[in-house]
Parts: C-alpha cells; sequence; structure tokens
C-alpha cells in the first residue's frame, strides 16, 4: 500500500496470456479482480523530480486504497519519449502505468525527428494531477519590473534579451518562440541541459537577461522577480504575481500538465476506477495544500473524454508553434 521505487532492469513491453485473458473477464469483474499485484509506474523524469514529487503525493492516497504498491520506474531522457514509448508499447491491464506531461505529449512530438507513438491514440488518458504554470523570471536587482519593461528592454537591446530554458525542444523553449511571434521582439535563447538551476544561478549573476522555469523551480527565491505567469487567473499563493494574460497577451495562457495514464485499450472499469481514485487524492487537504504550495493551478476536474481531447488540443497547439519555429531537439 506504499509508493516505491522499480530497481529492476526494464522488461521489453509485450501483451501476455493474463493480460489476455483479464481484457476477456466482464468489466465487473475485472474491476473486482484488479489489482492483485503491484502496479508499475513509468515516469518520463528523472528521482527527486517535480514530476517525481507530484506523482508521489497524488498517488500516495491511490496506492493505499487499491492495497497494491504502485512501483515507480523512471525513465528520464529524450523529451519524455523513451517513456511515452515504454508505457505506448506495454499491455493494457492496469499494471502498467505512466506520468505524461506537455513535454511528453504535446512538444516532443513536433520536435524530435521519429517519436514513435501518437500521443492521442496510443495511449488511455486518465486523469490530470497538477497544471503548473510557467512563469517570466529576471533578477530581483533588475530595472524590470514588468512584462512592459521587459519588452521594452528587449526592443532596447541591439540584440535582444537572453532567455534561459531548461533545453531546446522543451515546453519553455516553445513558449518562449510563441512570446516572441506575438510581440516581435528579438530574443535569444540560451538552452541549459535538463534543469534550471544553473539557469537561475546565472539570472541572478547577472550573466542571463531573463528565465522561464516552472513556478517551483523559483518559488520562495527572494533573489528572482517573477514578472508573469502563464495561467489565466493569478495563483492565491502568488497574489502579486500578474499574468501574461492581464498584461496584454491572453494567448499564453498555458501550463506545464502532468497527468496518469496508461496503454491504449485499458478496460474502461479499471481507467474509470483510477480516474476516481485521482480525484478522490486531489480532494484530500494535504494533497491539494501541497499542490497550492508547489504553485500547481486548482484541479479543474477533467473527465477522461475531455483529458484526451486536452491533449489532442495541446498536442495540435504546440507542435504548430514548434513546426513555425523550426524548433529541433538536440
Amino acid at each position: 500500500m506504499s509508493i516505491v521505487r522499480d530497481r529492476r532492469p526494464a522488461l521489453p513491453g509485450r501483451r501476455s496470456l493474463l493480460a489476455a485473458f483479464a481484457l476477456a473477464l466482464p468489466a465487473p469483474a475485472l474491476a473486482q479482480a484488479w489489482p492483485t499485484r503491484p502496479v508499475r509506474l513509468i515516469l518520463s523524469n528523472g528521482p527527486g523530480s517535480t514530476m517525481d514529487v507530484i506523482a508521489r503525493l497524488v498517488l500516495q492516497p491511490v496506492a493505499a486504497s487499491l492495497g497494491q504498491q504502485v512501483v515507480v520506474d523512471p525513465k528520464p531522457g529524450a523529451g519524455g519519449t523513451i517513456a511515452g514509448d515504454l508505457v505506448a508499447k506495454a499491455a493494457p491491464d492496469g499494471y502498467t502505468t505512466g506520468v505524461f506531461s506537455v513535454q511528453s505529449h504535446a512538444v516532443a512530438p513536433a520536435v524530435y525527428p521519429a517519436v514513435p507513438y501518437d500521443a492521442v491514440r496510443d495511449f488511455t488518458h486518465i486523469a490530470v494531477m497538477a497544471e503548473l504554470p510557467l512563469v517570466l523570471g529576471v533578477s530581483a536587482a533588475s530595472p524590470i519590473r514588468s512584462l512592459g519593461d521587459f519588452i521594452a528592454a528587449a526592443r532596447r537591446a541591439p540584440a535582444g534579451l537572453t532567455v534561459g530554458t531548461n533545453g531546446n525542444g522543451s515546453s519553455a523553449h516553445a513558449t518562449i518562440e510563441r512570446f516572441r511571434r506575438l510581440t516581435g521582439v528579438e530574443l535569444t535563447h540560451v538552452p541549459y541541459r535538463g534543469s534550471n538551476a544553473p539557469a537561475v544561478a546565472d539570472v541572478i549573476a547577472g550573466r542571463l537577461d531573463a528565465i522561464v522555469p516552472s513556478l517551483p523551480d523559483v518559488a520562495g527565491n527572494d533573489r528572482i522577480r517573477i514578472i508573469a505567469i502563464s495561467l489565466a487567473e493569478r495563483l492565491a499563493g502568488w497574489p502579486d504575481v500578474p499574468t501574461f494574460r492581464e498584461q496584454g497577451f491572453p494567448d499564453m495562457v498555458s501550463s506545464v500538465w502532468i497527468s496518469l495514464g496508461a496503454p491504449a485499450g485499458l478496460p474502461d472499469a479499471i481507467a474509470d476506477r483510477l480516474h476516481a481514485e485521482v480525484q478522490a487524492s486531489l480532494a484530500r487537504p494535504e494533497v491539494s495544500g501541497r499542490l497550492a504550495e508547489l504553485g500547481s493551478g486548482p484541479n479543474r476536474g477533467l473527465g477522461r473524454a475531455a483529458l484526451t481531447a486536452y491533449v489532442a488540443q495541446e498536442n495540435a497547439r504546440w507542435g504548430e508553434v514548434a513546426r513555425a519555429a523550426n524548433i529541433r531537439a538536440e
């Protein structure tokens, strides 16, 4: 009834006879029978990452309710596509699940040359666990105090301003390109490899003009001034931070969403139960309170069909941005 980390070598995804038998059971019998053994959770980010923290926070109550361990199996790399491929190719028997994100299922399919899955059709999309806004941050010592100041400074600078992200082909990179298209200002993208920590240090030291991280990467850091947040409304925990939307950019509403999913073909009885269990977890004060501290937006409670449609919408939206800007992952 706990979440543990899987330290065993990964097994190749394949449909077993046991899975075939389970899929042949009527839905009520299947719901009662599942799960009878631990459930594998494939994670597209590494141990200790924000995704790891959120998955463990939300799924600990789920594991307790299921009466089985949820074994966390981190498979980072290639913008989340390694983990995504493992989930897509697993048996849809409820014993392999995955944590998806805007990176693995919206941005990566457009910026990596040969993603081996369809982000919508090859998965069962179950429930959103968190929606973390991206932010635009500068040094607290910078004269830039608003989005208007930032745009004016970019127009004055001969080569524009330098803006750091956690890598080429990341959702933050796509966000910068979207902002450039909307404003027409010149910005120089400075990619860091996988982590925002070095970019934060460089902004504070004055070696970089700005950074576009997710909120948890800079929350509570008084040496970083957040001048815009990408949600539709201000967050309760950060009431003094204005949104891009209220500063004149309604198209800059987005989030680093993190969701629970499984292979396509997962029986509805299992998918519906997992969805209900996640919603119950998100309703727990200790879970919702911690997510709010991390900077997650309020739970919208998207149903499974609505979530699938949302993933398709996000895939098309960020794919268009990436292709228009000719973003390519390294």
